[in-house]
């Protein structure tokens, strides 16, 4: 992990400047948020339906507003996120909205040795695991972390698509499906603003399905379902066309969007 400490401070820095660009979004939408529109998506509400009394980890929630929504619902949670500028604004937001959720500044791979409870749900979404070199501590983490029996969820974009740089506005396929060497990328703008004059400087892994399916095997989780999408809840990608539904897609899409994991933690052995 200490050799990769250099890339976490870059991607850190990146995310802290990411936050007030991304409050201001329209992709955020922080004012409706705050009126109680849920930041949540149809994928995560179907998989993991009443959470109402459930305890619940969200790993990587950047400023807090699903791990909020979860909250909305019922749900006793706790947020991790690397940058302390996130933390800030989702423990902003959970005051100002009268919520009872905490949250974690650190390293997701470190989340043990700041939290030690274990939950019913441990959950994380939409571009999580592409900032981690590797998935197995991920995994064993995510796996101390569980009840037995209980449900970890993890919903994702697609490794196809991280095959492709989309730095140029066009899509061109560069990296390989599941690489370990470590990729690095500097643009303007983020995700949520092109338009913004901010740096993004970005070090990142790409991660097969089957990397990340048998790294939770190995931890102990059993895996329920593995799902693929050929739309995106989110427009992040050049090109994209909205359907009827309200997610979005390519013209000729011709490899799957999103995934999604569903596993359960094992019972211990009598």
């Amino acid at each position: 992990m200490k050799e990769n400490s250099n890339y976490f401070e870059v991607n850190k820095d990146t995310w802290n400047k990411k936050v007030a660009i991304h409050a201001q979004s329209e992709m955020y939408n922080l004012e409706a948020f705050k009126k109680g529109k849920s930041s949540l998506m149809p994928y995560e509400l179907k998989a993991l339906g009443n959470v109402k009394g459930k305890s619940l980890l969200h790993l990587q929630c950047h400023f807090g507003q699903d791990t909020l929504s979860w909250s909305r619902m019922g749900a006793t949670c706790v947020g991790v996120d690397i940058s302390d500028e996130g933390v800030k604004l989702a423990k902003q937001l959970n005051e100002e909205l009268n919520l009872d959720a905490k949250f974690v500044c650190c390293n997701v791979l470190d989340t043990s040795q700041h939290i030690t409870e274990s939950f019913d749900i441990v959950i994380t979404s939409y571009g999580t695991i592409g900032w981690l070199p590797d998935l197995k501590p991920w995994a064993k983490m995510i796996s101390e972390r569980l009840k037995v029996g209980g449900t970890f969820y993890i919903v994702e974009f697609h490794p196809i698509a991280w095959m492709f740089d989309y730095v140029d506005g066009k899509p061109k396929m560069k990296y390989h499906y599941s690489q370990d060497e470590v990729i690095y990328e500097e643009y303007e703008g983020t995700y949520a603003n092109h338009n913004s004059k901010m740096v993004s400087k970005e070090y990142g892994w790409n991660h097969g399905l089957s990397e990340v399916v048998n790294s939770l095997i190995e931890a102990g989780l059993q895996i329920e379902y593995l799902n693929e999408y050929d739309e995106s809840p989110y427009d992040v990608f050049p090109d994209l066309v909205k359907t009827e539904s309200g997610m979005f897609k390519m013209e000729k899409q011709l490899f799957p969007m999103i995934f999604e994991i569903k596993a359960t933690k094992k019972k211990k052995p009598l």
